[in-house]
């Protein structure tokens, strides 16, 4: 799995709000300044290109459905922050996000299974 670009995470975002989307639909979900059509539209064939999305012909324009989940890249993420910024240690991230960040208990011990289950797929 590939790392999302900032631009490419915000459009996801509302991808997987929504499930199954047209381009304009996305730009309307844009606070004001929204982006241009053209931009998205560009972002969007790219999680096409990436494997994100399922780009289906509708008419003239096009449907992007939802490929891999928001549940899947956050557990791509997590385990690559475990393994990138903590030498694979668990115990390293819980401790510094629970000094830091001041994390509860149980939002620590599901940041660690996501974690573990994500090194268990990359194995």
């Amino acid at each position: 799995m590939n790392d999302l670009t900032k631009a490419e995470e915000q459009v996801m975002q509302i991808v997987w709000d929504l499930k199954e989307t047209a381009v304009r639909d996305v730009v309307s979900r844009f606070p004001d300044p929204k982006p241009a059509y053209t931009t998205v539209a560009t972002v969007m064939n790219a999680l096409d290109k990436k494997g994100f999305v399922n780009k289906v012909s509708a008419g003239k324009s096009h449907l992007f459905s939802v490929k891999i989940s928001k549940e899947d890249y956050s557990g791509f993420k997590a385990g690559s922050l475990v393994k990138n910024y903590f030498n694979g240690s668990f115990s390293s991230m819980a401790s510094f996000f629970a000094k830091d960040n001041k994390l509860s208990i149980q939002e620590l011990e599901e940041m660690i299974e996501i974690a573990k289950k994500q090194i268990e797929k990359e194995k």
